[in-house]
């Protein structure tokens, strides 16, 4: 939790708004109009999906953040012909998202 937290929190700049456990097992963050909900799964195997799609206002200042904290992109940033620039990257726990932004507000 602490890994995941470092990323949402000191690197994405979301808030913490609700935490339950002691350690932490669930907790939910907030920033502008997005919401995360992350739990604690000691057992947990990261699935071969996305599990979040994070649409954002600057997708380039968000893959510099991904980078700046080591995490793997696993598919390029780029534009694409269907208006989105966007790139696929892995949570500091291994979990897929694929985020994006559209082409024209870049």
């Amino acid at each position: 939790m602490d890994r995941a937290l470092a990323f949402w929190e000191g690197g994405l700049g979301f808030e913490r708004v609700f935490a339950n456990g002691d350690p932490i097992g669930f907790v939910i963050l907030k920033r502008d109009a997005a919401e995360v909900h992350l739990t604690l799964q000691p057992d947990h195997r990261p699935p071969t999906f996305a599990v979040a799609h994070m649409m954002v206002g600057d997708i380039d200042a968000l893959h510099e953040v991904v980078r700046a904290f080591g995490l793997r992109i696993l598919k390029g940033l780029r534009t694409h012909d269907y208006g989105l620039r966007a790139f696929v990257f892995a949570d500091p726990d291994g979990n897929r998202i694929d985020a994006a932004a559209p082409a024209g507000e870049c």
